[in-house]
């Protein structure tokens, strides 16, 4: 406990600030982009595929140089095939992964033979990774042999060197995995992975096969050889406290999903995903004040759904107690929501939800929300309120004041519109209505009418008496010519129609029908014409 507590005091200094200080400026040595690693399904006497084992489906991340991300989720969730994938020991199905600038995913083995010396794996069993019929000074030496590399003074004396590294004795060089313990096998795997000297290093549950007290050794050898040798740990775990203790940055896996990843202060003092959430309220807290004090752990429903067939939607949602209908129709992007914090959820912990509008709960969210203690589910409820005032006024008080004259210059835009309409309602209310000029038109036609009566009667007459037909047409398209043109120009002004007042004008001057009328009668009373009616 002593050497915990010490090793917490030199390497929290260190590690704890390498978010912060290094940040974005620090170079990336992985990068991981949508990798997926499918499990092929296949039955039958053909050996067709069926279905597939999604064991990772698209996850994105990256480790700076000298830091360490821990990886956390529960069995069955992909972290130790995400592990093998990104050191190349199988095959993607898809994605990308770069290691130091350089794109690995599809390199044949004898392309991906020289990167082997600075990627490195530290396996899960310390009893399955050692051949038992081989020495520990064979087994240490094998990255020696496999990549020709001489190292200087010898193969014997440099292992010695790496035994004694890692807490062994040089004297263990010519035994047999079998004479030692879990904690000194999990030491002779480090010695192997450290051998070349690699720059990343990626530990498949380096520690959970082993006791409390020796966990603590091989973590505090972990962290000793990081500050000694500058190395780049992905570190696959089940003990939160481990990860806490060694990590910079956690990502949080489900069902072969990051559903969020942050630093390890951020994390686990204001987890934003409700798995996140449920996992830390798993963690035992050492305080004998609390020894009698009922635990507010949060229980989830079910079992982790099967990676041949996952749930739509938000893969979580089967489980969730905060679960709504775009939960389970729609898949969450993993976004930054704070500085450094990304999460892929609809309705996140202590912050504003990214679906507001999708309040009802489904049925599973209503059945797990029972497993759920009502103080937890009050204080998610005001954190979540509380975050969301705090972020709208955040927001409010950085709006940039240069839209502000934008909004000033809309509102002049929209009265001087207003007024416009205005100023053309009343020219249109002051027109004369079409049931005036109507009345008007009617009133003139009557007296024309009354005055001429005589004529419009002899100009019957007259046309009675024509010779033909062939000759009134004649003499009404001779005659007529002045009117209709007159009438062509109503229909020009007509079709320009630059407004219903001047329409109303045009219509007004035009020549009225009777007037027409009157035109061509007294054009017909000819000499001809009246010669004609003397005569009879």
């Amino acid at each position: 406990m002593t050497e915990t507590n010490k090793t917490d005091g030199a390497a929290i200094p260190q590690q704890a600030p390498a978010p912060e200080t290094g940040g974005d400026d620090r170079d990336v040595l992985l990068r991981v982009e949508g990798l997926t690693k499918h499990f092929p399904i296949k039955k039958g006497i053909l050996q067709r595929q069926v279905g597939a084992v999604k064991a990772v489906d698209g996850i994105d991340f990256e480790v700076r140089k000298g830091e360490t991300l821990g990886v956390v989720g529960e069995s069955g969730c992909g972290k130790s095939t995400m592990g093998r994938v990104i050191t190349r020991l199988q095959d993607p199905t898809g994605g990308r992964i770069t290691f130091d600038g350089q794109d690995i995913t599809r390199l044949g083995t004898g392309r991906m033979r020289p990167l082997r010396r600075d990627i490195q794996m530290i396996f899960q069993d310390p009893y399955g990774s050692l051949n038992p019929r081989h020495t520990i000074g064979s087994i240490v030496s094998a990255p020696f042999r496999l990549q020709g590399v001489e190292p200087e003074g010898g193969v014997k004396k440099e292992v010695q060197r790496l035994l004694e590294l890692v807490g062994l004795s040089p004297e263990h060089y010519n035994r047999y995995p079998h004479e030692f313990s879990g904690g000194q096998r999990q030491r002779i795997g480090i010695a192997r992975a450290l051998a070349l000297k690699p720059k990343l290093v990626v530990a498949d549950e380096p520690v959970s096969a082993l006791d409390v007290s020796i966990q603590a050794q091989v973590v505090n050898l972990m962290d000793d050889l990081q500050k000694e040798l500058g190395l780049t740990y992905v570190i696959i775990a089940h003990d939160l406290s481990v990860v806490r203790h060694v990590s910079d940055r956690i990502a949080v896996m489900y069902l072969g999903k990051m559903v969020e990843i942050a630093d390890r202060t951020s994390l686990y003092e204001a987890p934003m995903h409700p798995y996140t959430k449920a996992l830390m309220s798993a963690v035992p807290v050492p305080d004998p004040k609390r020894r009698g004090a009922k635990s507010e752990r949060i229980l989830l429903r079910g079992d982790v759904p099967s990676p041949i067939s996952p749930p739509s939607g938000c893969r979580f949602h089967t489980r969730c107690w905060k679960a709504t209908e775009i939960c389970k129709t729609t898949e969450p992007q993993l976004l930054e929501l704070r500085p450094g914090q990304r999460v892929a959820c609809h309705h996140p912990e202590n912050f504003a939800d990214q679906a507001p509008q999708d309040t009802v709960l489904l049925t599973a969210a209503k059945e797990a929300s029972e497993l759920v203690p009502d103080a937890v589910l009050e204080e998610s409820a005001e954190t979540s309120a509380a975050v969301a005032a705090e972020v709208a006024d955040t927001a409010a008080t950085k709006e940039p004041e240069a839209e502000k004259p934008s909004v000033t210059e809309a509102e002049k835009a929209e009265t001087a519109e207003k007024l416009s309409v205005t100023e053309v309602e009343k020219t249109e209310a002051e027109k004369p209505s079409v049931t005036e000029v109507e009345e008007t038109k009617v009133e003139k036609a009557e007296v024309a009418e009354t005055e001429d009566k005589p004529s419009v009667t002899k100009a019957e007459k007259a046309e009675a008496d024509k010779p033909s037909v062939a000759e009134v047409e004649e003499t009404e398209v001779a005659e007529t010519a002045k009117p209709s043109v007159a009438k062509a120009e109503v229909e020009k002004a007509e079709a320009e129609k630059p407004s219903v007042t001047e329409v109303e004008k045009a219509e007004a001057e035009a020549p009225s029908v009777t007037e027409v009328e009157e035109t061509e009668a007294q054009k017909t009373e000819k000499p001809g014409t009246g010669k004609a009616a003397e005569e009879k």
